[in-house]
C-alpha cells in the first residue's frame, strides 16, 4: 500500500485562489480536494460529531479510493480524558459507520496536560471494534516510556509521530502501519516546512516502513497555503526515498505566501 498524504481538513477560506479556483463554490471544494488528494484528516469531528447523513455525503462525493481519517471527539479525550470510554467510542463509530472500509483510522489526540494513564488508554483502545486502526498522539512527556510503547504495540495502535518547533517526541513504530502529523515548520513563509526538514521526515519513514506498508501523513500547517505545497514537496522526497505516495496537487495549485501573492 502507499503513503497516504493529505491535509488536516479541507475547508479553509484562505485556500481560495490557491488549491481552489476563485470561482469554485465552497459546496464543490470536497470533490476538488479529493481529485488531488487520496485522504483527509477530519478535525471537525473533534469539536462536534456530524450527523451520519453528513458522513454519507462525504462518501458519496469522493472517489472510491478516497480514505477518511477522523479525529476523536474532545468529549472522549479532553473532557472525560479517556475515562468511561465505552459510550463516546460507540457514538463515534456509529457516526462513522457510513464510511465502511473507507475509514482509514481514528486519531486520539490527548490533552497536553494529561499525564500518562495507561489504564485509561488501555480501556479506551479496547472499546474500538476489531479492525479499526487507532493512532494516539500523546502531548505530555510522561507518556514516552517503554510501558506506553508496549501498550500501543499490544493493541496494534500507531504512535502518532508529531513535529512542531520545540516538540519532537520519539518516532516509534508501534504497529504494522504508521501515522505522522506535521504541525508547523520553520521555513519562510511560516509555518511552511523547508526542503531539508521534509527530506529528513521522508528518510525516517523509509527507515521504519517498507513500500508495501500503510503510512498516513497529514500536513496540519494550513496557513499561507503551506500544507498543500508541503504535501506536494514531501511526495517527491518520499518517492526519492523508495516509498510510494498517493496523488498530490500540481505545482501551479500550491503557491504559498500572503493571500493574493504570486507564491
Amino acid at each position: 500500500m502507499p503513503v497516504l498524504i493529505g491535509t488536516s481538513g479541507w475547508q479553509y477560506a484562505h485556500w481560495r485562489g490557491r488549491l481552489y479556483p476563485r470561482g469554485l463554490p465552497t459546496r464543490r471544494w470536497l470533490e476538488h480536494y479529493a481529485e488531488r488528494f487520496a485522504t483527509v484528516e477530519v478535525n471537525a469531528t473533534f469539536y462536534r460529531l456530524p450527523k451520519p447523513a453528513t458522513v454519507e455525503d462525504w462518501a458519496r462525493r469522493t472517489p472510491p479510493d478516497f480514505v477518511v481519517v477522523a479525529k476523536a471527539s474532545r468529549y472522549l479525550t479532553h473532557i472525560r480524558r479517556l475515562r468511561e470510554p465505552a459510550e463516546p467510542v460507540r457514538r463515534l463509530m456509529g457516526v462513522l459507520e457510513p464510511l465502511g472500509d473507507r475509514l482509514g483510522a481514528v486519531l486520539l489526540q490527548l490533552p497536553p496536560d494529561m499525564r500518562r494513564d495507561l489504564d485509561a488508554l488501555d480501556d479506551a483502545l479496547r472499546r474500538f471494534p476489531a479492525g479499526v486502526r487507532v493512532a494516539v498522539e500523546p502531548r505530555h512527556p510522561s507518556w514516552f516510556d517503554d510501558a506506553t510503547r508496549s501498550l500501543l504495540e499490544r493493541h496494534g495502535a500507531a504512535l502518532c509521530m508529531a513535529d512542531r518547533p520545540g516538540w519532537r517526541p520519539p518516532a516509534w513504530r508501534t504497529a504494522s502501519w504508521g501515522y505522522l502529523r506535521l504541525h508547523e515548520g520553520r521555513a519562510a513563509p511560516r509555518p511552511c516546512y523547508g526542503r531539508r526538514a521534509l527530506s529528513s521526515w521522508a528518510s525516517r519513514l523509509a527507515e521504519r516502513f517498507a513500500p508495501d506498508e500503510d503510512i498516513f501523513v497529514f500536513m496540519n500547517n494550513d496557513t499561507e497555503g503551506c500544507a498543500v505545497r508541503d504535501a506536494r514537496m514531501l511526495a517527491g522526497r518520499l518517492r526519492a526515498a523508495g516509498l510510494r505516495p498517493t496523488r498530490v496537487p500540481r505545482a501551479a495549485e500550491t503557491p504559498v505566501g500572503p493571500a493574493g501573492a504570486p507564491g
